[in-house]
């Protein structure tokens, strides 16, 4: 090899790098996937990678020069003709800041505008490299162009090619008759192909006409024109349109976004769905420095009624549908912040027929308009509260009350030596939206309801024990209006009850050593003795209480029912006794196991009726409520909670009615969690028919309850999450949801195909009768650098099965 020639010359002959994110196509034979700097993993692959390999990008031949936009420049052969031209041969070598030209032949026309590079040349930027069978680079811009060119992307792990690829004067790159993937080299199952492509780096989208999307060689969607982001900023844009048919109907969306400034944007999607119109929907997005909030919502003027027969199904048709959500939240200080919220939805059914993710409708549309501060002392809060209830049709009686306004003021102070004062106090005014003559005459009842619950106590607590004393008086006053009904009931009603609990445990340790492991073992006895006396509640209305269902939490509490409309009467011991296991090492609870039950000195005469001389009839409910009302002891709680292992866990909950020999509740869930995503949930559910005395006689289960449920989520490997879940009702022979899905993470796409059948138990959950089932297939496929089409499961996956955190594409 003849002599190497370096020095500084040709100054702007080499162009900044190309940085991509979106398209190219065309048919040139590929190259070696070394020449793509592709390196395989080989023994050292990570065990989370999805690629069969990776692009490293080489250290520089040259380095930099000190002066920006000096090149420095190396070559075996350097020749000057007589007219001017200068040619550099053999192994040419020309570097400019981040940018470096590999070419055996570079030649420079006496007029100094072009140098032209001979082929096979490699032009290399910060995480780029592009080859080519020739170049012209201007001399006087960044301007260039690059025939038969195929690039790499190393750290978006992109690669594509282009017949040209030409660098614009303005910084913006077109190439022609292009296309990329995101695959692996010799892996082409996707590529997005496009007969013109411009890419403009400093604004981060791309525009492409003609563009087309491939899978195995074969188009499956075309673009006439589209724009497309190629960083992570955010563009204005079509995103991947939304596609559903099935034997008699087409739903079709396609979002656009817009992009309208860095702290605010919108989406805005018009879909057509077929036997009912089209749709406009839209999603508007707002950040600043001391707010955020989100506004979405969909129209559809004059409904075409669904695919359905006349009549029920069709009994929308002609009728506008739409929806609304609004949600923003701020603050104003460290101590004060603020919440607005509302949803509304033209008809209960709305969702039923246009959907939500998976199935997972909502069942109402909140509403909120609230503002907190938190002091030291005190804390005030005033708000406007209520939601729309998606029933159809929705009754009168089930229609919610409307808190317009609620302010609370709550405080505690404390002193030294274990005293505190407590002080709670809210004023509400109830309203819905109902036809009072057509509600029974205690729920047609409106108002201004004042309670007020100041407490003095005095708590003792070390480590080997504590002591609670504790004394509260609550104050309820009403003013109420019935409108036009005609009542002999007191308007201007107020109840003042005491409650008297005394609270108190011993905390006995032991060190232990159970299969070579140091243990600290508690036992720890508890008692708890409340006396809340009765007082007359029957002409009170039911804004917002409801009875409790019996459980562990409430042997040590002496509040029988939510809300402030009800104070139940209450003379009754509480006591129990539990044992934990802790780690030395660690101080980790391993085992905990507590058994407790109540001793009841008094019929507990009130209920939701609220009248303190009357029990419930033995007729209602067979004597049950009779029963839990008279009963001289509560079941017997058992509960255990056992942390087997780093993996696997077991919960137990036990109520035993030990006067009539029977179980009450009975509970027990096992769960698996292995870190490299495994998780495993079993449970068994049985619930006696009126074990829950809330909500409404119709919501309530009219029959016992018995249930099995199997959730998991298996990583067979990094690319593979096999998801499934199935619901049983035992006591009805049937399943209430069953869901089974599969994802695949591979290297350059990702798939979700879901399928789930379920239960609508249409509002009433203690007959079965009206029940429909509903099932569907669900598919989100996943183009890595492009984007993807169908709803995403994630989060549902998540509620469904506990435990687990989904793959993110």
């Amino acid at each position: 090899m003849g002599k190497r020639h370096a020095g500084a010359a040709l100054a702007g002959l080499i162009t900044s790098g190309l940085t991509i994110g979106s398209s190219l196509t065309m048919a040139l034979e590929p190259l070696p996937a070394w020449q793509l700097d592709w390196h395989p993993w080989g023994e050292g692959r990570p065990a989370e990678a999805l690629c069969r390999g990776v692009y490293v990008m080489p250290a520089y031949r040259l380095p930099a020069t000190d002066e920006p936009g000096q090149v420095r420049s190396e070559s075996d052969t350097a020749y000057y003709g007589d007219d001017g031209e200068t040619i550099l041969g053999g192994e040419v070598i020309l570097r400019r800041g981040d940018s470096q030209l590999e070419s055996p032949r570079v030649s420079v026309p006496p007029e100094r505008d072009w140098a032209h590079a001979d082929g096979p040349l490699a032009l290399r930027d910060l995480n780029l490299l592009v080859r080519g069978e020739a170049a012209e680079v201007s001399l006087n811009s960044d301007a260039a162009r690059i025939d038969s060119a195929h690039y790499v992307i190393h750290d978006q792990h992109l690669r594509g090619d282009a017949l040209q690829l030409a660098r614009l004067e303005d910084g913006r790159y077109r190439l022609t008759s292009s296309n990329f993937t995101t695959c692996d080299p010799g892996n082409s199952l996707w590529r997005l192909a496009t007969s013109d492509l411009v890419l403009d780096r400093e604004s981060g989208f791309g525009t492409a006409r003609h563009a087309r999307l491939e899978m195995g060689g074969v188009p499956v969607f075309y673009w006439p024109w589209v724009r497309f982001p190629i960083d992570d900023r955010r563009h204005t844009g079509f995103l991947w349109p939304a596609l559903g048919l099935s034997s008699d109907s087409l739903d079709y969306a396609q979002p656009f976004y817009w992009n309208i400034a860095p702290n605010h944007d919108a989406t805005i999607t018009p879909r057509w769905v077929s036997e009912h119109g089209l749709l406009l929907g839209g999603e508007y997005r707002y950040l600043f420095p001391s707010d955020a909030g989100q506004i979405e919502g969909a129209y559809l003027s004059s409904d075409g009624g669904g695919s359905g027969e006349p009549g029920e199904a069709r009994r929308f048709e002609g009728e506008d549908r739409w929806y609304v959500d609004y949600l923003h939240s701020g603050y104003f200080d460290s101590r004060t912040s603020y919440n607005l919220r509302y949803g509304a939805a033209s008809d209960g059914r709305y969702f039923d027929d246009f959907g939500s993710a998976f199935g997972d409708d909502p069942n109402n549309m909140p509403r909120l308009a609230r503002l907190n501060y938190r002091g030291d002392v005190w804390n005030l809060d005033a708000r406007a509260q209520g939601f729309q209830r998606l029933d159809d049709p929705l009754r009168d009686r089930k229609k919610p009350f409307y808190r317009l306004p609620s302010l609370t003021a709550n405080a505690r102070w404390s002193q030294s030596g274990g005293l505190y004062q407590q002080w709670r106090s809210n004023v509400t005014y109830f309203w819905r939206d109902v036809d009072r003559n057509r509600v029974p005459l205690r729920e047609a009842a409106v108002g201004t309801r004042l309670h007020l619950s100041p407490a003095t106590g005095w708590r003792f607590d070390e480590t080997w024990g504590h002591l609670e004393p504790r004394v509260e008086w609550l104050y309820t006053a009403y003013d109420l209006d019935y409108g036009e009904r005609q009542t002999e009931r007191d308007t201007s009603l107020q109840r003042a009850v005491p409650v008297a609990s005394i609270d108190g445990g011993l905390v006995f340790e032991r060190e232990l050593d159970l299969g070579g492991r140091a243990y600290r073992q508690t036992l720890e006895p508890r008692f708890n003795y409340a006396y809340v006396p009765a007082r007359d509640q029957s002409e009170f209305p039911e804004f917002d209480s409801d009875e409790r269902a019996f459980s562990w939490n409430q042997l040590w509490s002496p509040y029988r029912f939510s809300g402030s409309d009800r104070i139940g009467d209450l003379n009754r011991l509480s006591y129990g006794i539990s044992s934990r296991f802790l780690e030395d090492a660690a101080g980790r609870e391993r085992f905990t196991l507590g058994m407790g039950q109540a001793v009841y000195f008094d019929d507990r005469n009130i209920d939701m009726a609220g009248d303190p001389d009357t029990l419930p009839s033995p007729a209602l409910d067979d004597g049950e409520r009779l029963y839990q009302a008279t009963r001289n002891r509560s079941p017997v709680v058992t509960r255990l909670d056992w942390r087997i292992n780093e993996r696997w866990s077991t919960r137990y909950e036990w109520l035993y009615d030990d006067q009539r020999s029977r179980t009450e509740r009975n509970s027990v869930g096992v769960a698996y969690r292995d870190p490299r995503g495994h998780v495993l949930n079993l449970a068994y559910n049985w619930q006696l028919q009126g074990f829950d005395p809330s909500g409404e006689d119709e919501d309530r289960l009219g029959y016992d309850r018995e249930e099995y449920e199997l959730s998991f989520a298996y990583q067979a490997n990094p690319r593979v999450d096999l998801i499934g879940r199935f619901l049983y009702d035992h006591t009805n022979s049937r399943s209430l949801d069953q869901m089974a899905g599969v994802q695949w993470n591979d290297c350059c796409y990702g798939v979700q195909l879901v399928w789930r059948e379920w239960v609508e138990d249409n509002d009433t959950a203690n007959t079965i009768e009206d029940d429909t089932t509903e099932r569907g297939i669900f598919l989100r496929f996943v183009f890595k650098g492009l984007g993807g089409v169908g709803g995403d499961a994630g989060d549902y996956f998540e509620r469904a099965i506990p435990g687990y955190r989904t793959t993110a594409f």
